[in-house]
């Protein structure tokens, strides 16, 4: 049995809800702040987080999701979406959690390598101009599964 301590963080990041995202990235920031390395890798509809014109415009998923405690039905109604995403956002504030661009910086700033996933920027047409000026760079899933081959590493799918 090896006692290696966790060294680095990968996670990656397939939806860009509310949720989700400050999940990942306060993972992220938590490992850069234990001195562990870390890294997003944001793939399919994780994407939204760090396109230039949608990331401060992101939502709290309400249909189909346990969490909320309402009937499905209910959380298709118009309005509840963004009445669910402007308490959680509230909430956020009363915390002192920065807004999603500004906590992509943090992240950056403090050394979190952010990589979009190649696969689903084709697929969803997009160029490295759609994409947050901090991002380090579009790598295939290959690419990404090779910054995981250390002692030490550890994947974490949100």
């Amino acid at each position: 049995m090896s006692d290696t301590k966790v060294k680095k963080m990968l996670f990656i990041l397939s939806k860009a809800t509310l949720e989700n995202v400050y999940a990942a990235f306060v993972m992220a920031n938590g490992a850069r702040m234990e001195g562990i390395e870390s890294e997003i890798f944001f793939t399919f509809f994780g994407l939204e987080a760090i396109q230039k014109k949608k990331l401060e415009h992101l939502h709290v998923a309400t249909v189909g999701n346990p969490a909320m405690h309402m009937p499905t039905m209910l959380g298709g109604l118009p309005g509840v979406e963004a009445l669910a995403s402007n308490m959680m956002k509230k909430e956020m504030d009363k915390l002192d959690m920065p807004p999603v661009g500004e906590f992509l910086e943090i992240l950056s700033d403090s050394g979190c390598k952010l990589w979009a996933c190649k696969l689903a920027v084709d697929m969803f047409h997009l160029e490295e101009k759609d994409l947050i000026d901090d991002l380090d760079g579009i790598l295939t899933i290959g690419d990404f599964y090779s910054r995981a081959d250390q002692d030490g590493t550890q994947l974490l799918f949100i």
